[in-house]
């Protein structure tokens, strides 16, 4: 088995890249001229999400953490309003994107958690 980088184990990197994978899912069904408008910016908004709290977790000051956090809130804010203009477009139906959609809230109150957290340990010290 190999040794795990330390955002692995975080739950809220894990369900991000699980929200990855079905923003991806989601994608491949969109027209194949939106390769490189939508679907791009959607799946690399998502991607964004995970990295950004990657490497918020490699960080070593807390304020530089909360700024990876926010950095990763705002990636996801992307990728659900794209979720949603897919939606409207017809790109792909409601039943696909509102799970997405549940899914992105979820993690988004957690992200906006962490980065309280994260703000609060950086004023302690």
């Amino acid at each position: 088995m190999r040794k795990q980088f330390p955002f692995e184990k975080l739950e809220v990197w894990q369900d991000a890249r699980k929200l990855v994978g079905g923003v991806y899912q989601c994608s491949r069904g969109f027209p194949k001229d939106e390769r490189f408008g939508l679907t791009s910016q959607m799946t690399r908004a998502a991607v964004s999400v995970a990295n950004n709290l990657a490497e918020g977790c490699g960080r070593s000051s807390f304020k530089d953490q909360a700024h990876f956090s926010n950095q990763a809130h705002g990636s996801l804010m992307e990728t659900a309003s794209d979720l949603i203009i897919a939606t409207d477009l017809g790109f792909a139906p409601a039943q696909a994107t509102d799970s997405l959609l549940d899914q992105a809230y979820d993690l988004a109150v957690r992200i906006h958690n962490l980065r309280d957290s994260q703000l609060r340990r950086a004023e302690a010290l």
